[in-house]
């Protein structure tokens, strides 16, 4: 080994110490515990597949897999309007840096405060039925968090609202890298900025699409947080979502195989479908 390789590798030890005590193994004991039986009051001892042919036989994790997979509906939503925000601020327009910190606000704002503020807004007697009703375009109070119909989809509206200034962020950052002496070069040949847009700026932005994709849909693939604040999986269990279930076994029920086993195919959908973006997103991909 080379002196400057042993060096980096010093430097790096750090770490990859850290990461080797909080990551690797929990990941890996964790991933072990998944195929046992394992409780705090007796021996623990291997059992297999036991534990994922219980939770792929019990309803709510079958319902809260559907409901995670729903939840990836919203990431086109999230990337367009993550990128149209990203265009608009891109410009230099009166206030414009106050339009940036109102989008990102959301994102640092913890998720206690986002579900306390949503739910006044989606109560009964709350904010946004009564603009509805004042507005007469609906007759009656509707209850957005308790009709197993309705309550999902604000939960993904309040996940979409709370990533926009995120991804923003990422969008604006790229489109300020892209060279300014394209634009100019292609307006001299007379493209419009429609043109300009999809021929020099998207292709410039494929990388940055499809990292925020990814994140994006592991995002959506572990949505828990809202849940837990809003609904706590209700009404009649129409908000689980596979990450929920986890928790709900695991930290309510201490069934802590299963929640491993939940959080395992969890995991395996998590690689499987940002594999398939990054495959399809791949930068110089036609």
């Amino acid at each position: 080994m080379s002196r400057s390789t042993a060096q980096a590798w010093l430097f790096l030890a750090p770490a990859l110490v850290l990461l080797a005590v909080f990551s690797f193994w929990p990941v890996g004991y964790g991933t072990y515990l998944a195929f046992t039986d394992y409780s705090l009051i007796r021996p623990t001892s291997f059992v297999g597949l036991d534990n994922f042919r219980y939770i792929f036989g019990n309803d709510m994790f079958v319902t809260g897999l559907k409901n995670s997979l729903v939840f990836l509906l919203m990431v086109p939503f999230v990337q367009i309007g993550a990128l149209s925000l990203a265009v608009l601020v891109n410009n230099q327009l009166p206030g414009i840096k106050l339009f940036r910190a109102a989008f990102y606000v959301p994102v640092v704002t913890t998720v206690s405060v986002v579900g306390i503020m949503w739910g006044f807004m989606f109560h009964e007697q709350g904010t946004l039925n009564y603009v509805l009703t004042a507005l007469r375009i609906v007759n009656k109070p509707v209850g957005w968090l308790s009709d197993d119909t309705l309550a999902l989809f604000c939960i993904m509206f309040v996940t979409m609202w709370r990533g926009l200034g995120w991804y923003m962020v990422m969008y604006l950052a790229a489109l300020q890298a892209v060279p300014a002496d394209m634009h100019e070069a292609a307006m001299l040949d007379g493209a419009s900025r429609w043109q300009r847009f999809w021929k020099i700026t998207v292709p410039m932005l494929k990388p940055t699409i499809a990292v925020c994709s990814v994140l994006s849909v592991l995002a959506a693939l572990k949505a828990y947080q809202e849940v837990d604040v809003l609904t706590q999986g209700g009404p009649m269990n129409s908000t689980f979502t596979a990450l929920y279930y986890a928790y709900d076994q695991g930290l309510k029920h201490l069934k802590l195989p299963r929640a491993l086993a939940a959080s395992m195919v969890v995991s395996v959908f998590c690689i499987g479908i940002a594999v398939l973006c990054l495959r399809w997103l791949k930068p110089g991909k036609k």
